[in-house]
């Protein structure tokens, strides 16, 4: 896929892998329109982006809110013309067990991660249909195809976003619009320190589990970015990201039930 003068949307862009990921695009010519909650951050990858020397929008928007999302289009289309690609990568976190995490937290997690992923996708279909060549975009996670604990909310979404998108695929087989899947390993962002904790939870362990998930979080983002971009043009259907997504990944299909008893004795190493 040739990303020169296409027009990519990229939620989560203010940070992280989004920024990459946009930064990415607008190295090979891509014009952006830039989606974040955050003002700050985004005019941060905005002037990034600019400096390019591509055009670029900003979006400061909260992926949760139905009537920001369906005014989104006419935003984009006004500031554009079209949209080629849509990138959804904004998403959350929280820690602890099923019983542990409060109902508001699991369903910020699940609203974030996914059912702001299918209103971004309904929102944007129509205009993608428009286009010679489109492509949707999910940032699913690692955690999208094994289950560890403390992580019911955040599997669960990212679980739904692999399904979603797979069904996408077959559905939109004979259009001009194609689905990548993204599943990310470990990478280097701020989504640990950020995710949400249950209540209760004592200062001492929540700084145990954040530095035990930072030490796995390993690749720098812009390496990660590149990685998503490149499988974009190749216009492949999943990718991996990070040798530890893809052991992981292989583990999971080797011992589709047992694989944890595995990672266990890993993560021991």
């Amino acid at each position: 896929m040739n990303l020169t003068n296409k027009v990519a949307l990229v939620t989560g862009a203010g940070s992280g892998i989004g920024q990459a990921i946009a930064l990415s695009l607008a190295r090979r010519g891509c014009h952006l329109a830039l989606v974040d909650i955050n003002p700050k951050t985004l005019e941060q990858t905005h002037h990034q982006v600019q400096a390019m020397g591509t055009r670029v929008t900003s979006h400061p928007l909260d992926v949760t809110s139905r009537e920001g999302v369906n005014a989104l289009p006419g935003q984009v289309i006004a500031a554009h013309g079209y949209i080629d690609l849509l990138v959804n990568n904004a998403g959350v976190a929280v820690g602890g067990t099923f019983e542990q995490v409060s109902e508001t937290d699991f369903d910020w997690v699940i609203d974030i991660n996914f059912l702001a992923v299918v209103r971004m996708t309904r929102a944007f279909l129509p205009y993608l249909h428009q286009r010679e060549e489109a492509r949707l975009v999910y940032l699913s996670s690692i955690f999208g195809i094994v289950s560890p604990p403390e992580q019911s909310a955040y599997s669960a979404s990212k679980f739904a976003v692999r399904g979603f998108a797979n069904a996408l695929r077959h559905e939109l087989e004979n259009t001009s619009i194609g689905v990548t899947v993204v599943h990310p390993g470990g990478v280097a962002t701020a989504i640990a320190r950020n995710a949400r904790v249950p209540a209760g939870t004592s200062p001492e362990v929540i700084r145990q589990k954040q530095a035990l998930q930072e030490k796995m979080l390993r690749m720098p983002p812009e390496r990660a970015g590149e990685i998503i971009v490149n499988g974009i043009e190749q216009r492949r259907a999943r990718v991996m990201v990070g040798t530890d997504a893809r052991v992981i990944a292989w583990l999971e299909r080797l011992m589709p039930v047992g694989y944890w008893q595995a990672m266990k004795k890993l993560l021991r190493e």
